[in-house]
């Protein structure tokens, strides 16, 4: 990957790779749930420390293969128990396949049917179907590298007579081959174990992410399964292919969202919400028939019904917009509410304030809520109205239907239905002169 972060810690839809993985293993019902770690086990570990599902982690010490890892792993599992063995680079994988993996007592091997299997090992099969052997493609003849179904890596055995082939099939001590998990194909076989195959539905799903080409692949195919999924249970989406939902996402009735949006952590949007062409949201929870228009960022926000948001409006952590509330073009609002039908709709800024319903912030607005040193509070009451280019300094309250004059600061609080400004007055100089140029001929 080129990284310093582990390959399982990629990010896939916003989440880690092992994550995809252990969520669909987890869909299984398993005993128990075992994953083989060796480098940067730590953050790995850490990343995985609140997980719902109970990981007994593997420390397998210096690596030395995939049958080496499985081996490992063996040592916590019971004789009797059935082994299936999936990887943490292979985050799309079907869990129709795993079930059809786990399934029965003999020893079952994932296979794919791909249009270029050149790298892959291929699957040699039995007059009975059965799998015969595994051929890496380094060591395939001219006929075998025409075969087309390759090897996946998931298999399914049962613990006692798997840890016994890998056993027989461990490498040498001090040489150089690895101990691979498909030796024990050949040792099952001569075992007189039949091994089956099977296929794949979807052999994009259960190819391994292996460098960040392979990561965009997986992403975008991941994203269109989740959109074409999203649009059958009735989400209008402008184009599919330019949405990306980074997290989880859920929709009432005739919900639009428009072209390249971003949807990050937990968003719900209620009925007839419709989010504008660019926007990112992150953690947000959005009211019946709210509109947010193109290119705004909200994070931590919470929209009641029939708000308007935006273009270009920035709503950070701690906002909350009440029904009908208006947030205009460059606007940035911060852990502050905005009453039922509040406006702000032009050029402002609302941090740690309350709105009263009804109340009106003219462009220019700023609520000056940190001295340096600490955050204060700014209350406006209810159909306040504040004047264009007004700077209000926390701690400070504007009663119920004061006006505040354009041009004005204040630090006092202002009284219920009284007018408020601090404008200077204006001074002209008439016959003004502007300043010259010091040695420019060209000026007279």
């Amino acid at each position: 990957m080129r990284s310093r972060q582990p390959k399982v810690l990629q990010s896939l839809a916003g989440r880690p790779l092992l994550a995809h993985v252990l969520q669909r293993v987890s869909a299984l019902e398993v005993a128990a749930c075992h994953v083989v770690v060796s480098h940067e086990q730590e953050r790995v570990r850490a990343m995985f420390s609140e997980s719902t599902l109970a990981i007994d982690w593997i420390d397998q010490g210096e690596p030395r293969g995939t049958g080496h890892a499985v081996f490992r792993a063996l040592e916590n599992i019971p004789e009797a128990a059935r082994v299936l063995v999936t990887y943490g680079d292979v985050p799309r994988i079907p869990v129709s396949d795993l079930r059809a993996c786990a399934a029965g007592d003999g020893v079952t091997v994932l296979a794919a049917r791909v249009a270029d299997p050149a790298g892959y090992g291929r699957l040699i099969l039995d007059s009975a179907g059965h799998l015969e052997r595994i051929v890496e493609d380094k060591e395939a003849t001219p006929d075998e590298k025409a075969v087309d179904l390759i090897n996946t890596g998931v298999l399914a055995a049962p613990a006692g007579e798997l840890r016994r082939w890998l056993k027989a099939c461990e490498p040498a001590a001090g040489g150089t081959r690895e101990w691979y998990l498909t030796d024990v194909v050949a040792a099952a076989r001569l075992d007189g174990h039949a091994v089956t195959v099977v296929e794949s539905a979807d052999a994009s799903a259960v190819l391994g992410v292996n460098d960040r080409r392979q990561l965009a692949v997986q992403e975008r195919l991941y994203q269109s399964e989740l959109a074409a999924q999203m649009m059958r249970e009735g989400l209008a989406l402008a184009d599919p292919a330019r949405l990306d939902v980074r997290g989880d996402l859920s929709f009432g009735v005739d919900c639009e969202i428009d072209v390249n949006v971003v949807i990050e952590g937990t968003v719900s949007l209620a009925d007839d919400v419709y989010i504008g062409p660019g926007c990112v949201l992150r953690d947000c929870d959005v009211g019946t028939g709210t509109q947010i228009a193109a290119y705004c960022v909200l994070e931590g926000v919470r929209i009641d019904a029939d708000a308007r948001v935006g273009p270009f409006a920035r709503l950070r952590p701690g906002t909350q917009l009440a029904r009908g509330a208006r947030v205009g073009n460059f606007v940035e609002i911060k852990n502050a509410t905005l009453g039922p039908g509040a406006k702000a709709n032009h050029l402002t800024y609302v941090g740690d304030a309350e709105v009263g319903a009804g109340a009106n912030l003219g462009a220019g607005t700023i609520t000056c809520n940190y001295d340096g040193a600490n955050k204060h509070r700014t209350e406006i009451g209810a159909r306040a109205f504040i004047g264009s280019n007004t700077a209000l300094v926390a701690p400070i309250r504007i009663g119920d239907d004061a006006t505040v004059g354009a041009g004005s600061t204040l630090s006092d609080d202002v009284e219920p239905g009284a007018l408020a400004l601090t404008r200077a007055r204006p001074r002209t100089i008439r016959d003004w002169s502007r300043p010259k140029k010091r040695g420019n001929k060209e000026e007279t």
